[in-house]
This record gives C-alpha cells, sequence and structure tokens, in this order.
C-alpha cells in the first residue's frame, strides 16, 4: 500500500518597483495547522520574474514530495500550467505561439522539474482582494523591496 503525500496548501506572490526595477518574492506554506513565510529580495529584476520565483522557492523548500494546491495571482504562472502552454513552449524549442523566445526559460525549466515532483494544482486567485493568504504575501513582498530598498540607499 501506497504512503499518501502529505497535503501542503501554498500562496504566491510577486512584486516589482518598476518593471524591471527592484523586486521581491514571498510566499505562505500551510501543512495542517503549521505555516511558514518565505520571502526573498532581487535588485533587479521583473514582475513575471518575481512571481515565478515565489512559486519555485515555496516548492523547493518541501522536504518530501507532496500533495499540493498552489494559488496564485498570476494569470501568467497558472495558465502556463493549467492551459498546457509549457508543452507547447518545449515542443518549440521555448518559442512562444508568435515564434519569439519564452522569457525566464530557467525558471520554468525548474518548476517543470517541481511539477514532476509533486502532485500540483495550480489554482488562480484574484489579486488585491478579500483573499487573506494573497495579501498576506502581497505586504511580505511590498516589505522585502522597500527594507532591501532603504538598506541600499543607508
Amino acid at each position: 500500500m501506497e504512503d499518501k503525500r502529505p497535503a501542503v496548501v501554498i500562496y504566491t506572490d510577486g512584486a516589482c518597483s518598476g518593471n524591471p526595477g527592484p523586486g521581491a518574492w514571498a510566499a505562505i506554506l500551510i501543512s495542517g495547522r503549521f505555516e511558514k513565510e518565505l520571502s526573498g529580495f532581487v535588485s533587479d529584476t521583473t514582475n513575471n520574474r518575481m512571481e515565478l520565483t515565489a512559486a519555485l522557492e515555496a516548492l523547493k523548500a518541501l522536504k518530501e514530495p507532496c500533495d499540493v494546491s498552489l494559488h496564485s495571482d498570476s494569470a501568467y504562472l497558472i495558465s502556463a500550467f493549467n492551459q498546457h502552454w509549457l508543452i507547447k513552449w518545449q515542443r518549440n524549442s521555448w518559442k512562444n505561439a508568435a515564434g519569439n523566445p519564452v522569457s525566464n526559460p530557467d525558471l520554468w525549466q525548474a518548476l517543470l522539474e517541481q511539477d514532476r515532483l509533486h502532485n500540483i494544482r495550480w489554482i488562480k486567485v484574484k489579486g488585491h482582494a478579500d483573499n487573506e493568504y494573497n495579501n498576506r504575501c502581497d505586504a511580505l513582498a511590498v516589505g522585502e523591496i522597500a527594507r532591501n530598498v532603504k538598506a541600499e540607499k543607508e
């Protein structure tokens, strides 16, 4: 009999002050009654890179294969998995429907590795609305930017 994988709920968000500009990512991992917050800062990046990084870093923090419900307000991230854009991009040598190179292939490839490791449901949430965890992730990411930009100026 196969052991059941641990169930984890993840909320992620990325933020950028300017695009490109200083950016940050944040994630909240929830398993049972336990919660863990993660966040990080990048001095020169894009909003999409931060959205992808948030999901990637949250998944990399898992210590074993899990059943994951990953919530993001990034239509780009969620659609790439749920609408099978990644399959098409790979078939087209990492080119999009217009024939242009896909942005952030390094992050997409790392996310695909995580998707193979875990059983992930990719769930779109409305950003800046009434979702408590999405709002907390946004506040964590924005706070990372503010703290780090202030520290760089000092």
